[in-house]
């Protein structure tokens, strides 16, 4: 039939529309960290894990030699992980150390401290040594110059060489300055360290100005240092000649608390301390051979002991209490 209409059995436009696939997500690609982020992941952890695995390479490098010490026997590693650790509360805690002046130390070049001794047994100096490690922006070494008693002694001789000391003379003195080292030393020796306490902050005769002639020599600056606080914490009142000459030693002190107490009279009293820095007295504007110029060198050597002491009596008039500054 001509009329007739084909219907179709599925209608197309009622079909649902084919099913698609969702479009796919973004891809998230991972960001590695920034390096110093990663470093300090890599350094986070609990604190004595860390300080454990330094000790154990610290102990292993000392078991396997793999370790330097200089031509003078300074040990710099046993120096800054063993004696600066000891040391420091007794710095910070005990005699809770001012530094005054730090500035005045340079940072990479060569220089000599001058500074006062006193306290019967010689902590200045090791105090004065912490302070410049510690507390010096460049956390220097002070090369201390000792007595020969220093080096005659057993045990205290091995570590005042691998702490960094040397004899008291010109050549080692010249060499380590020559070297950018900084040098420190006290020309009282034995006089200042063990005169009594009725004698105390007064400057003993400053020897023949041989640390003068080292700093001309070398053309480095010397740097008077004034320590407060030292002459308290062993007052000598008195000394037993006869046993210090037994012991070959230039005094046995008597103290308030030794030989009274035994050993508890070694321990210091707690005075409070302050080391002053002062400006440095320049060498290098005279001509060469200025160290043989014996007048030279003694008005160098009283310039630099009338400074300290005068910094001394500063100090003293600014301190209202020995035990609390």
């Amino acid at each position: 039939m001509p009329d007739a209409r084909v219907i179709p059995l599925h209608n197309t436009t009622d079909r649902p529309a084919p099913r698609t696939a969702p479009p796919a997500r973004p891809r998230m690609e991972q960001v590695p960290p920034p390096a110093d982020t990663a470093a300090k992941a890599a350094e986070t952890g609990p604190e004595w894990e860390r300080r454990l695995a330094d000790t154990l390479a610290f102990l292993r490098r000392r078991i396997t030699g793999d370790y330097q010490v200089d031509e003078f026997g300074f040990d710099r590693e046993l120096t800054d992980n063993v004696m600066m650790p000891l040391l420091r509360p007794l710095y910070e805690k005990w005699f809770r150390v001012e530094t005054i002046g730090l500035h005045n130390v340079p940072a990479d070049s060569g220089a000599l401290l001058v500074a006062n001794h006193s306290g019967t047994l010689p902590m200045d100096s090791v105090m004065t040594a912490v302070a410049v490690h510690e507390h010096h922006p460049a956390n220097r070494h002070l090369r201390m110059l000792g007595a020969d008693l220093v080096f005659r002694l057993p045990m205290i001789s091995s570590i005042a060489r691998k702490t960094g000391q040397t004899l008291a003379c010109n050549p080692d003195a010249e060499r380590l300055l020559r070297g950018g080292e900084l040098v420190g030393v006290w020309p009282e020796g034995f006089k200042g360290v063990g005169k009594p306490y009725k004698d105390r902050y007064k400057l003993q005769r400053f020897g023949r100005g041989g640390f003068v002639s080292a700093a001309l020599r070398t053309r480095t600056p010397i740097i008077p240092v004034s320590i407060v606080g030292a002459e308290e914490i062993y007052p000598k009142i008195g000394e037993i000649k006869l046993i210090a000459r037994l012991f070959g030693l230039p005094y046995f002190p008597v103290t308030p608390t030794f030989p009274l107490l035994g050993p508890l009279g070694a321990v210091p009293l707690p005075s409070k301390w302050y080391i002053e820095f002062g400006e440095p007295i320049r060498t290098d504007q005279y001509e060469p051979g200025a160290a043989e110029d014996p007048m030279l060198v003694f008005n160098l050597t009283d310039q630099v002991r009338e400074t300290i002491q005068q910094t001394l009596y500063r100090l003293l008039t600014q301190r209202r209490n020995v035990w609390l500054g």
